[in-house]
């Protein structure tokens, strides 16, 4: 096993990242307050429903 594990990000990586949050937060934005409540009540923050949104955008596999 090795330890190549590096955290930096490319220019282009972070790019996509940045650009993917963005989204998201448009997207929160747009949900309804009961929406965003029920979101808030299972992650405890809009940081960590807005990571989860992110992430659940991120593993989704990709549409046709």
């Amino acid at each position: 096993m090795t330890d190549d594990f590096n955290p930096t990000f490319s220019e282009a990586q972070a790019s996509v990242l940045i650009g993917t949050t963005e989204k998201m937060i448009e997207i929160w934005n747009r949900l309804s307050p009961d929406k965003q409540a029920a979101l808030l009540a299972r992650f405890g923050t809009e940081e960590n429903a807005l990571a989860a949104l992110v992430t659940t955008h991120l593993v989704a596999p990709a549409k046709p």
